[in-house]
């Protein structure tokens, strides 16, 4: 019955496939025509050329004829984020999430690579860190986020892949230290400590996602057995959609995973391997063999020192850009939009969630410079791929209301642990993800 299984859900895959490249095949023509570019001289500056800025950059690149866009990050490299938990599953190498900036700069696009030191919607105009100012006529802010881990008391980031401390989201490079080190554990087994920070942050399947392929590894290499596993939730939940934080919590029951809720990360000694962390009940220490450290997440300095983040509210605490959730217009600066990871907003802090905001924000700019009304909206729509063991994931996907989203209704059920739904994870999304950053996806 297992091979008839997999073999239905190969079956499925290959009709996806098919659906999906026959879509991607058809020509321009034959999909959908190229619409035509709006006539302005407007003054477009994007601050970040992550996924969110790119994405914008190529769209606008070719909705519009004779703006002056100009995109600013000091950032050479792009990094494609959702690759990172592969690296640390040992599933890819270092160098898979790495590309460069430059190469996804569409023509008509003026890249300048510096960091925004000040941003002041008063006056409509940015100031580069060698004091370049830059005036404009509309402001998209998509920096991102900043991982804060100052906040925890102990931590050092030069020493993850060490002493059993890992820390996927550092970097390609700290992604691959941390595959390295959580392997060796693996090997010998023992008391596996995972959390995640009570912050907004970026993809927050991914604390849940590493936990599975940890125990999963346990498993194949035989220390399952006389291993613990903990997972530390920063609430009383493991995900906010309901429905996919009791599958989650049904799995973890079933991995025997042991769950611990209202607990954030505190303070860490690394010499010792005792993790700190808030409970209701006071402070709690645990020894672990391996810890994977998910810092809390903040929005950047240049963000927080200016006018733009919400004063009051849920968002006020992080920095978040005060943006209309639907619009992602900003609330008190109309000609001012926040996409990606710095909007506040409360779900869409995925790349996925890109794909759907870019296109709401620009039908926005397009009907200013046209004076023409729009009723474009962006209802929340949140996208993770969830790993559950290696070679298997669950692909979900929901709204601001959480209401489950499935994009393949018939052909993937969003809470059941699918080959089809690895594939995807692993190899189909990095092609559409590099397609949206061209505008193309």
């Amino acid at each position: 019955m297992g091979n008839d299984n997999n073999l239905l859900t190969r079956r499925r895959f290959l009709k996806l496939s098919a659906l999906s490249s026959g879509a991607l095949l058809l020509p321009a023509a034959a999909a959908t025509a190229a619409p035509q570019k709006l006539r302005t001289s407007a003054r477009i500056v994007i601050v970040g050329a992550g996924a969110a800025g790119l994405a914008l950059a190529s769209r606008l690149a070719t909705r519009l004829d004779g703006a002056a866009i100009t995109m600013l990050d000091a950032r050479r490299a792009h990094l494609y984020q959702p690759g990172f938990t592969l690296v640390a599953a040992g599933i890819k190498s270092a160098d898979y999430p790495v590309s460069s900036t430059a190469d996804y700069v569409p023509d008509g696009v003026r890249l300048v690579v510096e960091r925004v030191a000040e941003i002041d919607p008063e006056n409509n105009r940015v100031t580069t860190e060698s004091a370049t100012r830059l005036d404009y006529d509309f402001l998209f802010v998509a920096c991102g986020m900043e991982l804060d881990y100052a906040a925890i008391d102990g931590m050092d980031v030069s020493r993850i892949g060490s002493n059993g401390m890992g820390s996927i989201y550092h970097s390609p490079q700290g992604a691959h230290a941390t595959w390295l080190e959580m392997s060796r554990f693996a090997d010998r087994g023992g008391v596996a400590v995972l959390q995640r920070p009570d912050t907004e942050m970026k993809c927050a399947g991914a604390p849940l996602k590493y936990t599975f392929i940890v125990e999963d590894y346990l498993t194949r290499r035989g220390t399952r057995a006389h291993s613990q596993v903990i997972y530390n939730s920063n609430n009383q939940a493991l995900f906010s959609v309901p429905i996919v934080s009791e599958k989650v919590r049904m799995l973890y029951r079933e991995r025997n995973i042991q769950m611990n809720y209202d607990r954030t990360l505190q303070a860490i000694d690394l010499d010792r391997r005792i993790a700190t962390f808030s409970s209701p009940q006071g402070k709690v220490q645990q020894e672990y063999d391996f810890i994977n450290v998910i810092p809390p997440m903040k929005a950047p300095d240049v963000v927080r020192n200016s006018p733009l983040p919400w004063p009051t509210g849920a968002w006020a605490n992080e920095g978040w850009l005060e943006v209309d959730r639907g619009t992602l217009r900003h609330v008190r600066y109309p000609n001012v939009f926040g996409i990606g990871d710095i909007a506040g907003v409360p779900k869409g802090k995925t790349a996925a969630s890109v794909k759907w905001q870019v296109p709401v924000a620009i039908e926005h700019l397009l009907a200013d410079i046209s004076d023409k009304p729009t009723d474009a909206l962006y209802t929340g729509y949140t996208s993770c791929p969830l790993i559950t063991r290696l070679g298997q994931a669950m692909l979900v996907e929901f709204d601001y209301e959480n209401n489950l989203m499935p994009s393949f209704p018939g052909l993937i059920a969003p809470l059941e642990e699918l080959w089809v739904s690895w594939v995807m994870k692993t190899m189909g999304l990095k092609p559409t993800y590099i397609s949206m950053l061209r505008g193309r996806a």
